[in-house]
């Protein structure tokens, strides 16, 4: 789980960094788009190992959630939430919360089945306009609204799941551990800023 989670979180910031180009215009998303297309078969099968990943990583994490109840066997007498925080313990609900915002992102901006009307223009050069795509899809507020709360459960999980992976594979010890959790928050914080700028800048008028 935490070899496949640090796989993810390493797409999830280089998808980003793509994203982020919107803010330089029309032109360079577009091309950006292009450029990943002529990938081919290789985009493909990245596509299935991350998906592969995605999968590993659920399975696991409902396997290990289960485990520990079993083992626990009764419920806490006492029950101390504030032991842990709100992403430590939240870690199964955003993770499948986070699976069904993948399934509608893919079929949204990828395979353009969901809100077809929203995504199948074409700029002047021929080429499928994402820059249009985007912003006329988060003038929809229902549209941004479920970006951003799958941006909020993903910077819960990756707020704790990132430090927790490093402890996982002995790569932090407990001089280590309070940095890591640190930088875990910091990245989970600084992808939900990043990510959600996006419809934040088109709902504002920033990007038209």
């Amino acid at each position: 789980m935490a070899g496949t989670g640090l796989c993810l979180i390493g797409f999830v910031v280089a998808h980003l960094l793509g994203n982020l180009q919107i803010f330089l215009g029309p032109e360079a998303i577009n091309a950006y788009a292009v450029k990943l297309r002529h990938y081919g078969a290789l985009l493909w099968v990245a596509r299935g190992l991350l998906l592969l990943a995605a999968v590993i990583h659920i399975e696991t994490s409902i396997r290990l959630s289960l485990e520990n109840r079993r083992a626990r066997g009764t419920p806490y007498a006492v029950f101390q939430p504030a032991v842990t925080g709100l992403a430590a313990r939240s870690m199964l609900p955003t993770g499948l919360l986070l699976f069904s915002y993948a399934v509608y992102h893919l079929l949204h901006f990828t395979f353009r089945t969901a809100h077809p009307e929203l995504t199948h223009a074409v700029d002047v050069l021929g080429r499928h306009d994402v820059y249009r795509m985007i912003v006329q899809s988060f003038r929809e507020p229902g549209i941004a609204g479920a970006y951003i709360a799958g941006m909020a459960a993903l910077c819960l999980h990756v707020s704790h799941g990132f430090g927790s992976a490093f402890q996982t594979l002995g790569l932090a010890n407990e001089r280590t551990i309070p940095i890591t959790a640190a930088v875990s928050r910091l990245l989970g914080g600084l992808i939900f800023l990043g990510y959600t700028s996006i419809p934040a800048a088109v709902l504002f008028g920033w990007l038209r």
